[in-house]
């Protein structure tokens, strides 16, 4: 069952962790996005060869390696406060639930 306490703690949450949230999500798609960048500069190290030794260059580089492993940091980050969010709102909205049966049970009974 879900409390009124339960709803507060989740309410809070929400407020409290708002910027936080948002901050994972602006540094994952930071990430996403500077990923494209890395590799477009790789690629230019390397003009004198196609175009697909131009891209295995670049997925091969330490330096894009390296930005990938911190992507997934960014991406977890961001996954975790998403997941955080939606079980703050799956208990408020059972708590809705459970207020709109108590006043359907009240007026019949």
């Amino acid at each position: 069952m879900v409390t009124d306490e339960d709803i507060d703690r989740a309410l809070d949450w929400l407020v409290v962790n708002a910027t936080k949230a948002a901050q994972a999500r602006a540094n994952r798609v930071y990430m996403e996005e500077q990923r494209k960048t890395i590799k477009a500069q790789i690629m230019g190290e390397h003009l004198d060869k196609p175009i697909g030794a131009q891209e295995r260059e670049a997925y091969s580089d330490g330096r894009y390696l390296a930005h990938l492993q911190v992507m997934r940091d960014a991406i977890a980050e961001d996954e975790r406060m998403r997941w955080l969010y939606v079980s703050a709102q799956a208990k408020i909205d059972a708590w809705r639930s459970l207020q709109a049966n108590n006043r359907i049970t009240a007026r019949i009974g």
